[in-house]
């Protein structure tokens, strides 16, 4: 269904148990779409915790200084100056 902004101002309540029961409204303002009423999807059960516990090893140094090497290569100018 589609309504302008003024009748949906209007008729707030009615549009919100249409929606509760599954029906989708668009709100339109001078006939473009703005928004769209849906029905609120059912709340999904909490995850639980830990279930990739013991999948992820975090090495000892990971927060380490970078060797030179490594850090050379991010900061590397080109070898040729342009005049």
């Amino acid at each position: 269904m589609k309504i302008n902004i003024h009748d949906a101002k209007t008729n707030f309540s009615k549009l919100l148990r249409r929606v509760a029961s599954g029906e989708e409204i668009t709100i339109a303002q001078s006939g473009v779409p703005v928004a769209r009423l849906v029905p609120v999807d059912k709340e999904q059960s909490a995850r639980k915790l830990g279930l990739g516990s013991g999948t992820l090893k975090i090495a000892d140094d990971f927060d380490a200084p970078l060797p030179r090497k490594v850090l050379d290569s991010f900061y590397r100018k080109s070898a040729k100056k342009r005049v």
